[in-house]
């Protein structure tokens, strides 16, 4: 079985027009299809965006019974489905379970003459599943017969393709579910850091399938160390999910700039953070004062530099964000910027109230 890649997103929402409005209007993306009771897609409304390489398609239950109602439900919105691209849905879901993967779906045939996509589901962490999606014919029509496309003029395009996704997992399932993924479906583990943070701790370790195509963040809280922000996350999503979506963008300070135009709010920085920055990174192309305006985080590794920024949650638990990246050659995650984005957030659930000033410790605004 070969994982060519992540084919789209699903997010299961309250309001798939609203969160489809945010993500237009704020993000970038575009409409690229629509589907419903009337398309075929019994109790459910979705709708397709896309910009460049990422897809994402936005489910919203029409039903107390459809499982993106009981999904918002138990979590609030968030990523319900990581779809991956197979040459073979049906053989890979077989070697997956045959492997110990949980069948939850098993293949079925969408076709309209034009395009052929096969689809087969399996458990992932949590309650998020993996699609296994395979495409035959024309790969623009996104799923024939339930899907209808939308023509939408095409956007700016400022980010590119889903670069990884942070999962949050419980105490004592982090080493688990690495192996899971390892065992499972052939991923490998290519980074593991200890976080210390103001008295908070976590650990962190990186799965990432053989193509590269794939990448998962797994974070796992240290109960050794003061609670902190990945036990708020698994408390406000009641277990484990998807904490952020990592899209890389080729310029990030033209992303962030454009995107803080239409509204986003990014997590800040404080000032101090960009003193002596080429000293600790190298040189830089981008203006050091324009790094600091917009609270973007540098940081290296052997093969080059690394820029980052995190967004503000947009959901009312606080839980599924995005991040902003751009690899100037780097391949990991540079552990300078994993503390920083960590403190960052931290100021941003203290600012919101989230959690009390008192318990964010030695953070400073």
């Amino acid at each position: 079985m070969h994982i060519n890649g992540i084919d789209h997103l699903e997010l299961y929402v309250g309001d798939a027009r609203q969160a489809a409005f945010y993500f237009d209007t704020a993000v970038g993306f575009r409409l690229r299809g629509q589907g419903g009771p009337e398309t075929g897609l019994a109790g459910q409304r979705s709708l397709l965006l896309a910009q460049a390489g990422i897809r994402l398609l936005l489910t919203t239950g029409l039903s107390a019974e459809h499982p993106a109602a009981t999904y918002v439900h138990r979590h609030g919105d968030g990523i319900a489905v990581v779809a991956l691209a197979v040459d073979d849905a049906a053989g890979a879901y077989a070697e997956l379970v045959a492997r110990g993967a949980t069948g939850v779906t098993p293949p079925r045939t969408f076709t309209d003459g034009k395009a052929e996509v096969v689809l087969a589901e399996v458990g992932g962490f949590g309650d998020v599943l993996h699609r296994l999606v395979e495409r035959r014919g024309d790969h623009d029509v996104f799923l024939p017969g339930a899907i209808e496309p939308v023509a939408a003029p095409d956007g700016d395009a400022l980010l590119a393709e889903v670069d990884h996704l942070a999962v949050c997992v419980p105490p004592g399932q982090l080493d688990e579910t690495v192996a899971h993924y390892e065992k499972v479906f052939g991923f490998a583990e290519i980074f593991t850091e200890h976080i210390e943070v103001a008295g908070q701790a976590m650990n962190s370790k990186v799965v990432q399938s053989p193509s590269g195509q794939v990448t998962f963040v797994l974070l796992e809280p240290d109960t050794g160390a003061r609670a902190g922000q990945i036990e708020d996350f698994l408390r406000w999503h009641a277990g484990a999910g998807v904490q952020h979506l990592g899209l890389r963008t080729d310029d990030i300070v033209t992303a962030v700039g454009a995107l803080a135009g239409r509204g986003v709010r990014f997590a800040r920085t404080p000032g101090a953070y960009y003193d002596h920055l080429e000293q600790r990174v190298g040189r830089l192309d981008a203006p050091v004062d324009r790094l600091r305006e917009l609270s973007i985080l540098v940081d290296s590794d052997h093969d080059g530099q690394l820029l980052q920024i995190f967004t503000e949650s947009m959901h009312v638990r606080r839980t599924l964000f995005l991040e902003l990246i751009e690899r100037r050659g780097a391949r990991t995650f540079g552990s300078g910027n994993i503390k920083a984005l960590y403190e960052a957030k931290e100021r941003e659930l203290t600012a919101a109230g989230a959690i009390p000033a008192a318990a964010a410790g030695g953070v400073t605004a």
